[in-house]
This record gives C-alpha cells, sequence and structure tokens, in this order.
C-alpha cells in the first residue's frame, strides 16, 4: 500500500459518502425525513468507518505516509483536514438532534455542516495529488 493508494481511496470514500449524502437530502426534498433519517445514520456509518479506518492506516500502517509529499501536498492535506474534522465532529451531534426532534439546532447543525463537507468535498477530489510518485 503506498500513499498513492491511500489518497486514492480517500478519494473514493468521500466521492461515495457524497453521493450518500445526496440521496438523504433528496429524501428530504421528497417529504420523507424518515428516509432521511436512515440515510443519514448509514452516511454517519460510513463516515466513521471511514475516518477510523484512515487513522488506523496513517497510524499504524503507513506512519511516514506524508515523509515523500512536496510542501504544496502537505498543504493540500491540511486543507482538507480543516474541513474534514470539524465535519466529522459535527455529524454525532446532527444525528443526536435529528432523532431527537430538535429541528431548529438541526437545521442549524446541518448548514454549518454542508458547508464544511462543500469544503471537504472540493479539496479532497480536487486538491489532494491525483497521482502520487511517492513510495
Amino acid at each position: 500500500m503506498s500513499a498513492g493508494d491511500v489518497i486514492l481511496a480517500l478519494k473514493v470514500a468521500v466521492a461515495g459518502a457524497t453521493v450518500v449524502l445526496a440521496a438523504s437530502l433528496v429524501a428530504l426534498a421528497a417529504g420523507s425525513p424518515r428516509w432521511h433519517g436512515r440515510i443519514n445514520t448509514a452516511f454517519f456509518m460510513l463516515v466513521a468507518a471511514t475516518v477510523l479506518g484512515f487513522e488506523a492506516v496513517i497510524r499504524f500502517v503507513l506512519p511516514n505516509l506524508t515523509a515523500g509529499f512536496t510542501a504544496g501536498q502537505r498543504e493540500a492535506l491540511s486543507i482538507h483536514l480543516a474541513f474534514s474534522v470539524p465535519a466529522t465532529v459535527l455529524l454525532p451531534a446532527m444525528l443526536l438532534t435529528g432523532r431527537r426532534g430538535w429541528k431548529a439546532t438541526h437545521v442549524v447543525l446541518a448548514v454549518g455542516f454542508l458547508i464544511l463537507w462543500t469544503g471537504t468535498v472540493v479539496t479532497g477530489l480536487f486538491f489532494l495529488p491525483h497521482r502520487l510518485d511517492v513510495p
């Protein structure tokens, strides 16, 4: 497993999670809050598993993952993390407020989350390098 493989997997995970998130928003727009909640639960589990998986890879499997990165690549990863980490931290609160029916709080958190997730998608898919020549 190379650094390029990890970055590619990150891009696939971000794209896949975004499709699931879009499905939940479609369900909400279609007037099905129950399906919105169910799909968001799946989204939460997908993102949590991805974050834990990448943490395991970065901490234990490839602890020197960024050793061969250029300064620009490291900066792109830092910018991506500046969006993705706060978005991930908001997820449990989103799940809780949605399940409890605290609509006003849920909507406020949702707006913040969508802004952060947009940054996660843009930086994850377009800022991170598409190809790495580092081992």
